[in-house]
């Protein structure tokens, strides 16, 4: 049996990425011996989500981040294609707009948080702020410091009002970015998603690694840990992921409303 490696990385301790395999897959071996359960983890969430929809009490944010070609569209597609897309809202993060940009890099952020009933899925998110805004010194980096206890600070008030946020860190390994950027570039149906910009950002390797180990330790938080998912197999990656949000909402404890007074009694009209 493989040496365990854990999802969640301790509170309050620096994270080195170097730690943790993204080729790990725990005591499986292939896709195949997942299936079956995959299947039965969408349909257990399907039906976790229409419970949580009519519960209206409760919110879910997850967050999904990575470096280019993690998998945070394939996680989407793959986790979510079960469920009813009426109580699921996606939101992918890109160059903010010249309204976004005139007010805190939050304001946007908070415009789409889930409504109570709802679960809403950041691809990328506020943490481009000590991402891409930190190794592109987009700002001062007195600025992007700050915004870590400033993204602590959003996530307790969305925490200490209803919503649970479960953060996915989609972690793979060099090699493996460069195989499915040539993979990319071999086939013809997925060129049209490569860009050279790809290339120049995959120079900054050390850049984003050092960025995102700070990212998962200084936001690493007991209302909002960050989950290190080992993605370099996406059978795995879909599997952990999956199985965390299904845990996630059991443990709301969710439940049905009460039917009207007397339903059983009332009779449909021909």
């Amino acid at each position: 049996m493989a040496k365990s490696q854990p999802l969640i990385p301790p509170i309050g301790k620096k994270v080195q990425l170097a730690d943790y395999d993204p080729d790990y897959t725990a005591e499986y071996k292939h896709g195949k011996d997942v299936a079956d359960q995959l299947t039965r983890d969408s349909d257990r969430l399907r039906d976790l989500q229409d419970q949580l929809y009519a519960d209206n009490k409760h919110a879910l944010l997850v967050v999904l981040q990575a470096i280019d070609a993690g998998g945070k569209d394939g996680t989407i597609k793959h986790v979510f294609e079960g469920v009813n897309p009426q109580g699921v809202e996606v939101t992918s993060f890109k160059q903010p707009s010249s309204a976004e940009a005139a007010h805190d890099f939050l304001w946007r952020i908070h415009q789409s948080v889930p409504a109570k009933g709802g679960i809403g899925v950041f691809n990328r998110s506020h943490y481009e702020q000590v991402l891409v805004v930190r190794v592109h010194n987009l700002v001062p980096k007195t600025e992007w410091e700050q915004a870590y206890d400033q993204i602590n600070q959003f996530e307790a008030l969305l925490a200490g009002t209803g919503t649970t946020i479960l953060k996915f860190f989609l972690h793979i390994s060099k090699d493996e970015q460069k195989k499915r950027f040539e993979d990319r570039l071999h086939d013809p149906d997925k060129q049209w998603k490569f860009s050279l910009a790809d290339i120049e950002e995959r120079k900054r390797w050390d850049d984003y690694t050092a960025a995102f180990e700070d990212m998962l330790t200084r936001c690493n938080t007991e209302q909002a840990p960050w989950h290190i998912v080992p993605a370099n197999h996406k059978w795995y990656r879909d599997l952990m992921v999956t199985q965390t949000i299904i845990e996630a909402l059991k443990g709301m404890k969710l439940t049905y409303p009460a039917p009207i007074a007397n339903v059983e009694q009332i009779v449909v009209p021909d």
